[in-house]
């Protein structure tokens, strides 16, 4: 049995989301897509958000015969007030969407700087400020956001994204607080490296920022602190946020739940 196909089905655990609204970025690919998946197979009626529209076309042909729909939502998150306004009326909030660029500091464009902040930290916290109306109104509401062992741990060459991270998690303490008394939740998932485009995408930049080749960037620089040996499937993290949804964790809050082969034992 290989590693894939030991992972949990998009069915693995019992998670009943009929009547609620879910709004994942990302959606397109990767985490996003495996993560509106698994909530639209638990009946929610998820709005995908993304830049890419032909993702977002594939993403909805998958979704056919879930108990939940799927619905695209074109968006670029830079837009800032566009996001806030689309996360009116939602009653789960997963907060994926993001990008890499693995530079040293000082050759580190300022502009790709600014935009990763700017989509995976002040975005996050205009869908949050737009969706918490409703969750406080109804007495319930989960927040999800998707950190990275990097919210935890700092690498070389990772300015922005580790920065984006470790505000995120911040952000996400904040929420948890704040939503306590009204019934809403607010966590962050942090894996390690992700069977994601975006994963793939760094090898390059990788083997040229360590001066490696690229065969060598898995073993050798994205597994290095890792105790198991391979990359984690976006299922496996869709399964975790599921869970951080479900009825079960509904005293989990304002805390990071690590799926990181034990890269922070160390």
């Amino acid at each position: 049995m290989t590693a894939s196909s030991a992972l949990p089905g998009p069915h693995a655990s019992t998670l009943d989301l009929g009547g609620r609204t879910a709004l994942v970025t990302g959606a397109a690919g990767g985490i996003g897509r495996a993560c509106a998946l698994r909530l639209a197979a638990a009946g929610a009626k998820v709005r995908a958000v993304d830049r890419d529209v032909a993702g977002l076309d594939a993403l909805a042909g998958q979704s056919a015969g879930l108990a939940g729909t799927v619905e695209p939502h074109v968006l670029d998150l830079t837009d800032l007030d566009a996001a806030e306004d689309a996360a009116a009326g939602t009653d789960v909030l997963v907060n994926n969407a993001g990008l890499q660029l693995v530079r040293p500091i000082e050759e580190f464009p300022p502009e790709v700087f600014h935009t990763v902040l700017t989509v995976m930290l002040e975005a996050p916290f205009r869908l949050i400020r737009g969706a918490l109306p409703h969750m406080y109104g109804q007495g319930w509401g989960r927040i999800v956001n998707v950190s990275s062992v990097h919210g935890l741990r700092a690498s070389p060459y990772k300015a922005a994204y580790v920065a984006a991270k470790h505000g995120l998690e911040g952000l996400s303490k904040t929420a948890a607080l704040e939503g306590a008394p009204h019934g809403v939740t607010s966590n962050c998932v942090n894996p390690a490296y992700v069977r994601t485009p975006l994963v793939e995408r760094q090898i390059t930049d990788q083997a040229r920022a360590h001066g490696i080749p690229e065969e060598r960037v898995v073993s050798e620089v994205l597994l290095q602190d890792s105790a198991l040996k391979r990359l984690i499937e976006p299922e496996e993290v869709a399964e975790a946020v599921a869970y951080l949804c479900g009825p079960h964790a509904s005293f989990v809050t304002g805390t990071s739940l690590v799926l990181d082969g034990g890269w922070t034992a160390h």
